[in-house]
């Protein structure tokens, strides 16, 4: 099991993303050890956010606790499931040549990443929920976390396919155009020219008639000789090698298509929408302390309706 958290160090670094290891058009991690990974990382964030249940006024739930700690991961994996296919026909539209199993290596990498910050974030929710009594704010506290969480693995989901589409083309296409060499200050290029004399005129005669030497060539003159001396040696350039880039950072490459990432983004959208939509199916997350406990509540509203009238709350 530690080999699998090795691998997601590995994608939280960008070492898995880089485009020396997408030569073979794929993401190589685990894909079974990345969604144990997953889950563990989902029941820990769960059990964090349960925690409110814990201080209630009526006394603890912890039935409340050990639900969130299981719908958790399930939330995340459910929304998988549902948006796997329109990712595949998403990503074969655009002429990208991924397997249906590149392409769910690639989604659980990016829950990997989404579970991670998650995880990180978890110990500030029980902080949060142990000092508080608004169940508003726990409500509005965790999906603000939860959107941050999702934002970032979402950004690591389009970078990795644009590095993948990048991997796949030829590599003179790829390569970044070497940069252009430094030019010298105004100030320092200066031009001097010698006045014509007569003394130079005949040093140009002497250069001209010179007897060639043993290999053909002219035997250049002393003065020529002196000019030659006196140009200065070029100075040797030592180029760095290019920085490492992060598993979020946007390669700056002329290659990839507008249109192709935002058909990617709206595909984001509908993933956000529909995890929206199964985190409000499967509440309660949290636990209302005014309303007993219960697995699943009634059909009713939506998220973005009950979000915003938690935030009313607040205030009225």
């Amino acid at each position: 099991m530690l080999r699998w958290f090795k691998e997601l160090d590995r994608i939280l670094r960008g070492d898995a993303t880089h485009l020396s290891a997408l030569d073979r058009g794929s993401v190589e991690v685990p894909a079974f050890g990345l969604t144990v990974v997953v889950i563990i990382l989902g029941v820990t964030y769960g059990a964090c956010m349960g925690t409110f249940a814990l201080l209630r006024p009526g006394g603890p739930e912890f039935m409340q606790l050990f639900a969130s700690a299981v719908k958790t991961p399930a939330l995340f994996l459910v929304t998988l499931i549902i948006t796997f296919p329109s990712l595949y026909v998403f990503n074969a539209l655009v002429g990208s040549k991924l397997l249906p199993l590149a392409v769910l290596r690639l989604l659980i990498a990016s829950l990997g990443v989404n579970l991670a910050v998650l995880a990180s974030l978890g110990p500030i929710v029980a902080f949060f929920s142990v000092t508080t009594t608004s169940y508003p704010f726990i409500v509005l506290l965790n999906v603000l976390i939860f959107a941050v969480a999702g934002i970032l693995g979402l950004n690591f989901l389009l970078q990795t396919l644009h590095r993948l589409t990048v991997a796949q083309l030829p590599p003179i296409e790829r390569s970044q155009p070497p940069p252009r060499p430094a030019l010298a200050p105004a100030s320092e290029a200066r031009i001097e020219i010698a006045p014509v004399t007569s003394e130079s005129s005949d040093t140009a005669a002497e250069l001209i008639a010179a007897p060639p030497t043993k290999e053909g060539a002219p035997e250049p003159s002393a003065a020529a000789s002196s000019v030659q001396h006196s140009q200065p040696a070029p100075s040797s350039t030592v180029t760095a090698a290019p920085p490492q880039t992060g598993a979020l950072e946007r390669l700056q490459l002329k290659s990839g298509n507008a249109q192709v990432r935002s058909i990617f983004r709206c595909w984001i959208f509908v993933f956000g929408a529909v995890g929206a939509q199964v985190g409000w199916l499967m509440r309660p997350f949290i636990g209302n302390p005014n309303q007993p406990f219960e697995w699943f509540r009634p059909r009713e509203s939506n998220f973005f309706e009950a979000v915003l009238r938690t935030f009313w709350s607040l205030f009225y």
